[in-house]
């Protein structure tokens, strides 16, 4: 990753040309994301969702034309993402940076934001240092931390005692294992046995007969989406770690509807924290996935889509409330504190640290009409990020 020094020397002019941004007729939205590689299909949700957005709400708002740029970074590659936000900025003239579905290529970019003072905006990536990073950043997705810690504590208030941790080890793992694990424990729970598992095709067969061997009265995991899910939940089958005898918790990509087809009736008990549930009973929900879902082959909307498509309306917003003034400092500026009701429910930008304040959703498995489903079973409003902001 270039430090911010090189940037800087890079950037040269960014500064001057933030200052130009007002007086275009256009508002250039650069988007960063990996839309080959190992993470293409989370880039093309994320872009799915920032494309109904605008076909829904059409192309111009503050009497400025919206263009979206593209970059993909093949990701996740940091010094890419660096390289791309640059060249958006000093040769596309773009006004805002957005998209960031990982971690790494969000904190690339921040210095570009930071010195050309663009408003950047992160419609996924979850770790919670990321908008510590620069004071342009301003997050409409979710933070690990933000989900695991309040379920950790929702956990204890409902009746688990003892629960044994297994995540993939990489850091949104760890993030979600301590997380999960301090409010568990703060709230007064115990800890019987932590492990955790390769990130790539792991068999799980080792790990999960030790968490049976450990007998603990629930067990939480975290796993990347994709194939792991159904095979996690197999290898739990296979040694009879399943609800109700042994709770299964989890943050929501263990039962995404892909991984429900894979998985099959042993999904049925497990329960899982998310701050977006697509079967969620609402007007403003039910339109956006009806919408996600024509555009799309049928395709659902899931994690990702989310957060472009509310990541599109923070942009719309901020332009209206600044009458088309694509400035970095304005659009900050008009984005803390705002509020709205997304398809997720009720949300909003903490002015202090520009992360998002949402709903968590506490979810259980359950056969809805002859079809699995994750149904809402408990909310907690008002959820701010534990780690920044939450005192």
């Amino acid at each position: 990753m270039l430090g911010r020094t090189a940037a800087v020397a890079m950037l040269g002019l960014g500064t001057a040309l933030s200052t130009g941004a007002y007086a275009q007729e256009t508002v250039k939205i650069g988007v960063i994301l990996p839309y080959s590689g190992p993470f293409a299909d989370a880039a093309n949700q994320l872009q799915a969702g920032i494309d109904l957005y605008i076909a829904t709400h059409g192309d111009e708002v503050a009497g400025k034309k919206i263009e979206i740029i593209r970059r993909d970074t093949g990701g996740p590659a940091p010094d890419v993402a660096q390289r791309m936000a640059q060249e958006l900025v000093v040769r596309e003239g773009v006004d805002i940076l957005a998209g960031f579905a990982l971690t790494p290529e969000a904190l690339g970019a921040a210095p570009v934001a930071e010195e050309a003072q663009k408003l950047m905006v992160v419609m996924n990536a979850a770790t919670s240092m990321v908008t510590e990073q620069s004071e342009y950043i301003v997050r409409t997705s979710l933070t690990i931390p933000q989900v695991n810690y309040a379920f950790g504590q929702w956990a204890y208030e409902n009746g688990i005692r003892q629960t044994y941790t297994l995540v993939s080890d990489y850091g949104p793992g760890h993030d979600a294992e301590s997380s999960f694990a301090d409010g568990f424990r703060e709230a007064g729970g115990e800890i019987v046995g932590a492990d955790r598992t390769p990130v790539a095709n792991p068999d799980f067969s080792a790990y999960v007969q030790r968490v049976r061997d450990a007998n603990p009265e629930a067990v939480y995991i975290f796993v990347p989406g994709g194939a792991q899910p159904a095979a996690i939940g197999k290898a739990l089958s296979d040694r009879g770690l399943t609800p109700p005898d042994t709770k299964i918790l989890a943050q929501g990509e263990l039962t995404h509807p892909e991984a429900l087809d894979g998985m099959g009736e042993t999904a049925l008990g497990i329960i899982t924290t998310f701050h977006y549930t697509l079967e969620r009973d609402d007007p403003i929900n039910n339109e956006f996935v009806e919408g996600y879902t024509s555009a799309n082959n049928g395709r659902e909307p899931d994690l990702f889509s989310i957060g472009g498509y509310d990541g599109m309306h923070l942009i719309y917003e901020t332009l209206k409330a600044t009458e088309g003034d694509a400035s970095g400092d304005a659009l900050v500026e008009a984005a803390k504190g705002m509020a709205w009701e997304s398809p997720r429910g009720p949300m909003s930008i903490d002015p202090e640290t520009r992360d998002v304040i949402q709903t968590v959703y506490i979810r259980e498995v359950q056969e809805v009409d002859g079809e699995l489903q994750n149904v809402i079973i408990d909310e907690i409003p008002d959820v701010k990020d534990p780690l920044h902001g939450a005192n």
